[in-house]
């Protein structure tokens, strides 16, 4: 286990409210009125989150993005946000970080309620947290998949990890790879179609095996990854090749904020339907089969798991 593994496992005999789910998954949800309330939390640090050079308005932006993916896989629609901000000395740095958070929160509903600044000894690590709270009628978990069930992903998977290269200069490549990597986009209407639809439902925020993975282990079974259905954008294919190095360098890497869902073979057209609605791309990449963990698969035949199968503390 991880150290960040580690330490959440230690703090699930605190978490006895079942709005937690056992801290299984990305959200807290809390049945009201009819309805489910929901609250994530994500935190950057640069250094490990962002870039010291990215563009100001790109990390305010992503704050807002990695929070709002969150709801996404709860299916839900946006209400609030409150946030905390590391005050810099440069008023400059956080007028324009702040122009970039307000933008996303405009664009996708999501109104900024309060929060709290602070600041922090000179030549910190910048850090920056928000609370995204939404609401939904149905809110799928990790832990639902099934036997039998089908794998999902919408979008496509690498273009971040291929635009961080970029952005540190140990590439080149199209302007849509950097874009992905610093100016994500939430699911957000997607995942309120999907919701009714899916027996379980999160973000691809730290890679879409490692993802992949924690969906078995919440739901007790096996997820079979077909690494020839991992769609690749064009601009990706460009840049680093369709191969199966490549596909696995895709597949490991972080900040798609695209959906993995599990559903009955029975709901596809409709699944199909939804995402030509709400203009997505969706792929079917792999089964879900009795048994426990990850397994991933090239045209049939097993392959062996890379040592590294994404983003963890």
């Amino acid at each position: 286990m991880s150290r960040e593994s580690d330490y959440i496992e230690s703090l699930k005999a605190m978490a006895s409210h079942p709005a937690a789910r056992g801290l299984t998954d990305d959200a807290a949800v809390f049945a009201h009125g009819g309805r489910n309330l929901v609250l994530t939390h994500d935190v950057l640090v640069e250094g490990v989150h962002f870039l010291s050079d990215d563009p100001h308005e790109d990390i305010g932006w992503k704050l807002a993005v990695v929070n709002l993916s969150d709801l996404a896989a709860k299916g839900a629609r946006p209400l609030g946000a409150l946030a905390a901000h590391n005050l810099s000395d440069d008023a400059e740095w956080d007028r324009r970080f702040g122009e970039g958070l307000g933008a996303a929160l405009a664009e996708y509903g999501c109104p900024l309620l309060g929060g709290d600044t602070v600041r922090v000894p000179e030549g910190s690590a910048r850090q920056f947290g928000l609370t995204a709270m939404g609401e939904a009628e149905i809110s799928p978990t990790r832990d639902g998949a099934q036997a039998g069930h089908e794998l999902w992903v919408s979008g496509t998977i690498g273009d971040a990890r291929a635009g961080l290269d970029i952005a540190k200069g140990e590439g080149e490549g199209d302007d849509a790879l950097l874009a992905a990597y610093r100016r994500p986009r939430p699911q957000l209407s997607l995942g309120q179609q999907l919701a009714p639809l899916v027996s379980a439902m999160m973000d691809v925020s730290d890679g879409l095996l490692i993802d992949a993975m924690r969906m078995a282990k919440a739901s007790d079974v096996t997820v079979i990854v077909e690494t020839i259905d991992v769609p690749l954008s064009d601009a990706f294919v460009a840049m680093r090749g369709d191969t199966r190095d490549s596909t696995l360098y895709a597949a490991t890497g972080g900040d798609d904020y695209q959906l993995l869902f599990a559903a009955p073979e029975r709901s596809r057209r409709q699944i199909e339907s939804v995402a030509g609605e709400c203009g997505v791309p969706i792929h079917c990449i792999g089964l879900v089969r009795e048994g426990a963990g990850l397994s991933i698969e090239e045209g049939g035949r097993p392959l062996p798991l890379p040592e590294r199968l994404g983003w963890e503390h």
